[in-house]
């Protein structure tokens, strides 16, 4: 039996592009849809746009976790094993591991002739976004056997946004989760490795539905569709490509740039989300503490009581390359921590 991707009974989480509303578009890694269905078949048809790397698409049905090949171009239909339970109900959650190295259509889904979907338990009022790169993004994160390692040669396979720190906080915190991550991505338009030499920077992504302009073409995202009431800021580490400006010179007139666009940023950030909680940071991942100490300077500056700096107990000194999942855990666990001081409303400052 067909079921539309536009079912009212599918959950879907994500900054999504709704432009056909039978066939979303997912492009941000940790945007998923999620439901309830009786009977032991499920598949799901989905359409790919790939620029590099190969593409997998994520899912846990009854709390079983899996993955699929999805071919780079067109449409790829994936059949998933479905074992028998005594209630004959499960569960699934469909979910995009990476980042915008492609861009998935969901087509739509199909169950066994004559069953049905069921409704889901009521959607978490509690809201969290993050902004950052491959660690927010959770690239590499499978690959636990290289932990204090370089990353191992990969076509994309390690990447998994289920086990990036800002997923498993979300799932800590029983909140739902925004992740507006890239790989390679630096602050400003110019610096970092995406998409090299004319990189896109967080400047230009951090409004946007799409952004891989190699892929298709900008578009606006419209931020009343979701307010989150935690913001985590995690850029500041790609920045130092192709130069450590700020560690190199502190005072130097690109690193006091960035500081400018830094604070312009958490500007842009405050405008739409006027209550949030912004919470700044850099993670496990090596870099000079100099980017740290620029970031603590703008939060000094904004003079918000709601825009903080968080520096991790082992800040930098991670995995080279990018960090396995017992390293997103770790930040997932401080951070949680860390929320717990700020208010002890923190999730009701939002309706």
């Amino acid at each position: 039996m067909w079921i539309s991707a536009d079912s009212e009974k599918i959950r879907y989480t994500g900054r999504i592009d709704w432009s056909v509303p039978k066939e979303p578009t997912w492009i941000f890694p940790c945007t998923s849809s999620e439901f309830k269905f009786t009977g032991n078949t499920l598949k799901i048809h989905v359409k790919n746009k790939n620029e590099y790397w190969q593409n997998y698409l994520g899912c846990i049905l009854d709390n079983v976790q899996s993955r699929f090949y999805i071919k780079k171009e067109g449409k790829t239909k994936i059949e998933v094993r479905v074992n028998e339970n005594e209630t004959g109900v499960h569960h699934v959650l469909f979910f995009k591991r990476q980042d915008s190295c492609h861009e998935v259509t969901i087509l739509g889904y199909e169950i066994e002739d004559g069953e049905k979907l069921l409704e889901l338990p009521k959607k978490t009022d509690k809201r969290i976004e993050v902004y950052g790169d491959s660690v927010s993004a959770g690239e590499v994160s499978e690959a636990v056997e290289f932990v204090g390692k370089e990353d191992p040669e990969h076509e994309g396979g390690y990447s998994n946004s289920y086990y990036s720190y800002g997923w498993i906080l979300a799932r800590k915190l029983g909140a739902q989760i925004h992740d507006i991550a890239q790989g390679g991505i630096a602050l400003m338009d110019g610096e970092g490795w995406y998409h090299e030499p004319e990189q896109i920077g967080m400047e230009t992504v951090w409004n946007k539905v799409h952004y891989n302009t190699r892929l298709s073409g900008m578009s606006d995202w419209d931020f009343s569709k979701y307010i989150p009431q935690v913001v985590i800021v995690a850029v500041g580490q790609n920045d130092c490509h192709p130069e450590d400006y700020m560690k190199e010179e502190y005072c130097h007139p690109q690193a006091r740039k960035w500081r400018e666009h830094y604070m312009n940023f958490l500007r842009k950030l405050r405008s739409v989300y006027s209550e949030a909680y912004i919470i700044c940071c850099t993670t496990l991942l090596n870099h000079d503490e100099s980017w740290d100490d620029a970031i603590a300077q703008v939060v000094k500056n904004m003079d918000d009581k709601k825009i903080t700096q968080y520096v991790f107990k082992r800040n930098g000194m991670g995995t080279p390359g990018h960090l396995r999942i017992p390293e997103a855990y770790e930040m997932a666990e401080e951070l949680e921590e860390y929320i717990g001081t700020l208010d002890g409303k923190v999730f009701s400052c939002i309706g």
